[in-house]
């Protein structure tokens, strides 16, 4: 075999220039078995590459990869001509020797050889990679792989959070995202549900959407607050509905951000059945539920091991004694584990009157968690018994939570818990 023309080390000091390579279809060598090619087989394996391991023992996994067919294993120690008509080498046994043969192999077959022991002897590195909706990020820095690592999670986390300005700029197909915006603090929002609003064109927002998130939007982007929306003759959710449908046909982007999670009281099913009906392609985004996540932001679960197995999230918006309420008091007094109130600020002095007259005890500790999560939190506890009179003489308004039950005792910082010490 032809001596190779350079040193493969020659001209180190040069960047690395990059390229993609399409390898499906075409021959890639690995020669060893252990660790390194345990973590490089996935990737070559989802370019399409046709992999031959050579090896005289491999890794469990990489095993289990030959037997399912997804590449050829060759039980043996690297020879001199396996590297013939392969397209890309990857060199990575625990014997030096025999990775400076394959190595030269590669340079003199014109191979592109990424060696693991020793990177300055190779003439292909291996980038940091990570993907993100169709994106695939690649990063080299030389000789510093965690540095290439930590820049590589950095992109990809701005591309997935939204946070990186990178829009697209080919054409997208239009429709609708319903988006749960968590409970109100901006860092909440799912990473998907904060990636579809800065590629927003249009979005329409409720007034308990994470407000902070619409002023990082580009000037580009249209803002509509769903409580300002011209309603006219028609109910307020069908002005919201016609205008989702709207700006959708008009090929706009739309994402609709509403607080907690669309399908938690927050009528996006109604949305989603309207968006359907008229031909418009709806995407849901789940988000953290209020109900859940406010009362842990102050220290109480709503299910606690010994204390509560069970826990119950319950619409105040209608009084216990209004016919046209669909919630049965009387069952959920019976209850017990946990009550969580939405949207019960204004009818909770009734609804406490309704559980205490159906059996629930008097002494059962609640607690109020106004604008939970956001700059405005506070706590406001109370017992059953007079839980009305506490949100009236403290002013508390929506929007809140309330939770009924002993988990409100539970935490360490639970004035309940100080009163029972």
């Amino acid at each position: 075999m032809s001596e190779p023309h350079a040193e493969p080390h020659e001209g180190t000091d040069h960047p690395a220039y990059p390229v993609g390579l399409r390898l499906a279809g075409r021959r890639v060598v690995i020669v060893g078995g252990g660790s390194v090619a345990q973590r490089r087989l996935p990737a070559l394996l989802a370019a399409g590459a046709d992999v031959t391991v050579i090896s005289p023992s491999v890794r469990p996994s990489v095993e289990a990869m030959a037997d399912a067919g997804e590449l050829t294993w060759e039980r043996r120690p690297y020879a001199d001509g396996d590297l013939a008509e392969a397209w890309y080498a990857l060199v990575a046994t625990d014997d030096p020797a025999t990775n400076t043969a394959a190595s030269a192999e590669a340079e003199a077959c014109r191979v592109w050889c990424v060696r693991s022991d020793e990177a300055a002897a190779a003439t292909a590195w291996t980038p940091a990679t990570g993907h993100s909706e169709g994106v695939t990020v690649a990063v080299l820095t030389g000789r510093d792989p965690r540095r290439s690592a930590a820049v590589r999670d950095a992109v990809v986390e701005g591309l997935h959070a939204g946070t990186l300005n990178a829009p697209h700029h080919r054409a997208r197909s239009a429709g609708v995202a319903l988006v749960g915006g968590g409970p109100g603090d901006p860092d909440l929002i799912t990473v998907r549900g904060r990636r579809l609003l800065a590629e927003a064109d249009v979005v329409i927002a409720d007034r308990l959407g994470p407000r902070d998130l619409l002023a990082e939007l580009p000037p580009h982007v249209e803002v509509i607050d769903a409580a300002k929306i011209p309603y006219g003759r028609a109910m307020a959710q069908e002005a919201i509905n016609d205008a989702l449908i709207e700006h959708a046909k008009a090929g706009r982007s739309v994402v609709r951000l509403k607080g907690g999670d669309p399908f938690v009281f927050g009528r996006g099913m109604e949305e989603a059945q309207q968006l359907a009906e008229a031909g418009i392609p709806v995407t849901v985004v789940p988000g953290i539920t209020s109900a859940v996540s406010v009362p842990g932001a102050v220290g109480i679960p709503v299910t606690h091991r010994g204390v509560a197995h069970e826990f119950t999230v319950v619409s105040g918006h209608v009084a216990p004694d209004d016919p046209s309420s669909l919630v049965d008091w009387e069952a959920l007094a019976r209850l017990r584990g946990t009550l969580v109130l939405m949207m019960a600020v204004e009818r909770v002095g009734a609804i406490a009157e309704t559980l205490m007259r159906h059996g629930r005890d008097a002494a059962t500790p609640v607690a109020i968690v106004q604008e939970g999560t956001m700059a405005g939190e506070r706590r406001v506890d109370a017992t059953l018994g007079t839980v009305g009179e506490r949100a009236v003489s403290e002013g508390v308004r929506p929007p809140a939570v309330i939770v009924v039950g002993d988990v409100v005792a539970v935490g360490p910082h639970s004035p309940h818990r100080a009163t029972e010490d």
